[in-house]
């Protein structure tokens, strides 16, 4: 593959600090795609990327070429930070989209792995996360909270650790397709709305301090509603999708929730804090625990709408209509 025309990144074999070098390269170098060869690129604070779109640039990654977190990272804010300087809201400028692809972003089990701050049009592809706290953190955009990034194609690996989480999303109207995440206790942790989830597959991977907080582990958290979820694939986590307290309306089609050992306790398809309110169509289960619940409420009289169970667990397997409303009054399977 060429990349003529590309601004190349010094090769780097992470024997030492590099984040003052690429800083720079990407403060006098707006409009242009900074390419990452193969190699080892250890920093030691975040990189942060202008917004704004007469200095903004992109950051292209060949497929070996890991940025990683030094041993000593202590700093609260993410390795890449999109957006991170400059903060500017368009979408008609030249310049105005911008974003991460390619390679690996190592957090080396001390950082979180990329931020979108600030801008419009973002887009973060074709991306490996590793050993991250935090794997993708999406804040308040800069148009009235609004976001609007797209994130395709981005596999992420947690710390195992309770606070470790996948995608947090502050950010609203963001997209989110084709993604695997595992050895996180949270998949996604939605706190906005008007996002789209396609094929998103969380996964929870069992260790000793992770089978002590099983419980705790969810696959998908909707905490505010009216998000639409299409075939997401919530793997061995205690609670598959759970609803915050006042989430309304959350769409969830042709969605997945599946145990395969009986090792950490009881599961559960879909909790919600307060009453039930979602629109779910076709949903899947397969349970493995004997102690299994296919909807738990807070407190009952939701309007929620569960069509189409389709429910298998051991030898039993049924697939029923309209079994959601036994339910709606806090009963459990």
């Amino acid at each position: 593959m060429q990349f003529t025309g590309y601004l190349t990144a010094p090769a780097s074999d992470g024997t030492r600090d590099v984040t003052a070098e690429i800083q720079r390269l990407i403060d006098e170098n707006p409009h242009r795609t900074i390419f990452f060869p193969d190699g080892v690129y250890r920093i030691s604070s975040p990189i942060l990327t202008p917004a704004d779109p007469a200095k903004s640039v992109a950051l292209l990654l060949s497929d070996f070429a890991v940025i990683q977190a030094s041993e000593d990272w202590r700093d609260e804010e993410a390795m890449i930070r999109l957006g991170g300087k400059d903060p500017f809201n368009s979408i008609t400028i030249n310049g105005s989209n911008y974003g991460i692809a390619g390679g690996i972003i190592d957090g080396n089990g001390v950082a979180d792995a990329v931020s979108v701050d600030s801008g419009r049009e973002t887009y973060i592809r074709d991306l490996s996360i590793k050993h991250a706290r935090i794997g993708i953190h999406v804040k308040r955009g800069a148009n009235s909270g609004s976001s609007d990034i797209d994130v395709t194609h981005v596999n992420i690996v947690g710390t195992d650790t309770p606070d470790s989480i996948g995608v947090l999303v502050e950010g609203y109207d963001n997209t989110f397709t084709n993604m695997r995440i595992a050895h996180v206790f949270t998949g996604f942790d939605l706190r906005s709305a008007g996002n789209v989830l396609r094929n998103l597959h969380p996964l929870f991977c069992f260790s000793a301090a992770a089978e002590e907080h099983f419980a705790e582990s969810v696959g998908f958290f909707d905490r505010v509603g009216n998000n639409w979820m299409d075939f997401c694939y919530s793997d061995q986590f205690a609670t598959g999708f759970r609803f915050g307290e006042n989430a309304r309306q959350t769409i969830m089609n042709d969605c997945f929730a599946f145990w395969y050992t009986e090792k950490g306790g009881e599961e559960t398809l879909i909790g919600c804090d307060g009453a039930f309110e979602g629109l779910v169509n076709n949903v899947k289960v397969g349970f493995k625990n004997p102690m299994n619940h296919v909807l738990r409420v807070g407190r009952p009289g939701g309007k929620g709408v569960l069509h189409n169970l389709n429910l298998n667990h051991g030898d039993e397997s049924f697939f029923s209509d309209g079994l959601f409303r036994e339910y709606l009054e806090g009963k459990v399977r």
